[in-house]
């Protein structure tokens, strides 16, 4: 490999969301932490390198988004995604929660209904009633130690209620399911028929793991191209989150006006400077990094489903197919959600996200974050087994 990811680089003093917020959460401040859907990995050195020329320049007055920014992206979902789409159908959005929270207020009212598949990312449900919205769950189906869209259910929905927006995890958070086009091709016929309209938030598209590909949801079918609003971001893929560097791709042009319609004014689709230097290094240059760290990161996985398999039978790794997230099924410990809670945080001194946070369907597992060196998470899963066998 090129690039180093056995470092394990203090994060303290740097205002991290996982140290800094981990009292406040967990009640404690020297557990591991495996929670926040980031990564301790250093940035590729063709971001850093980008920012680094550009802060040397000295002045940060008013910019714009330029021309190879554009081009960027257009390259990187052409070559990643096999999805060709024109400058006009981008626009940048200050982070992909945001803009759902954006799409929820354009395109639907107070007290209409959006539907989410839990379990699944928290912010789907608590934006969405947060915003006075009716949360109306779809949950996915487990079955054979995977998740599958219940899409009969969604019919059934459908036939009894009136449900204005569906919420899209492609691919999945936490179950880390990638999509398949012939399911997502069902889902968007579905939802066109009955006038649902689609946010697919595609935030860990770039992250499918070795002998996985993604679909980009609008790609599937006509109907779902005109009846679809995509976020994605380079945020989970290059480990910046914190420069905030999300855009939104609408092929559909009436789509189009009417979401810039809500951000123009409020001047929302103006990124700042960093954004568009962070992002069109990365989609330019940053291809090698990723391969390298999606390689690395399926080499964690294979380490902590052997681990279980060996030391820890109880507990169940679900395989991700994208993304750095594993979902870990604890239910075989027979534990209430206290219980669980309490052997991660109070025994074994780890930070995991619980998974009744996800909704329906999340009771009884946790959420591990794998991107971090391996000596962490081989420090982290000894901690646990020692925990379990007391």
């Amino acid at each position: 490999m090129h690039y180093n990811f056995d470092d394990n680089i203090d994060r303290h003093g740097t205002d991290s969301v996982k140290l800094e917020k981990m009292k406040a959460i967990f009640g404690r401040d020297d557990l591991i932490p495996l929670w926040v859907a980031d990564m301790d990995f250093k940035s590729p050195p063709a971001i850093t390198e980008a920012l680094r020329e550009r802060v040397n320049h000295e002045i940060f007055g008013y910019t714009i988004s330029s021309e190879a920014y554009f081009q960027a992206i257009r390259g990187w979902l052409a070559d990643r995604h096999g999805w060709q789409v024109d400058k006009e159908d981008i626009c940048f959005v200050p982070g992909v929660v945001k803009g759902f929270a954006f799409a929820i207020d354009q395109f639907t009212e107070k007290e209409d209904k959006v539907i989410i598949q839990p379990p699944v990312y928290h912010p789907f449900r608590i934006v969405t009633t947060s915003l006075g919205r009716e949360v109306v769950n779809n949950p996915l189906l487990l079955e054979d130690g995977g998740y599958k869209m219940d899409l009969e259910g969604l019919k059934s929905i459908l036939t009894h209620q009136k449900c204005k927006m569906l919420i899209l995890c492609n691919p999945h958070n936490p179950g880390g399911r990638v999509w398949s086009p012939d399911e997502l091709r069902e889902l968007a016929e579905i939802c066109y028929d009955n006038n649902v309209f689609v946010v697919s938030d595609e935030i860990h598209a770039d992250l499918a793991l070795p002998g996985y590909r993604h679909t980009p949801f609008a790609t599937v079918s006509e109907k779902a191209a005109a009846n679809s609003l995509t976020l994605m971001a380079p945020s989970k893929t290059f480990n910046i989150a914190g420069i905030v560097s999300s855009f939104a791709v609408i092929p559909d042009k009436q789509i189009r006006k009417l979401y810039l319609s809500y951000l123009e004014p409020r001047e929302l689709n103006q990124g700042t400077l960093f954004a568009y230097t962070a992002t069109t290094a990365a989609y330019e240059k940053g291809g090698d990094w990723l391969d390298e760290m999606l390689a690395y990161v399926q080499g964690n996985i294979d380490f902590v489903d052997q681990f279980l398999n060996e030391h820890i039978p109880q507990i169940h790794a679900m395989r991700p197919e994208a993304s750095f997230l594993v979902w870990l099924d604890c239910r075989e410990l027979g534990l209430t959600r206290g219980e669980l809670v309490t052997l991660f945080v109070e025994r074994a001194g780890l930070a995991l996200n619980e998974g009744s946070m996800f909704g329906p369907g999340g009771e009884g597992f946790m959420r591990l974050n794998v991107g971090t060196s391996r000596s962490i998470l081989i420090k982290a899963l000894n901690k646990l087994k020692k925990a379990i066998d007391g």
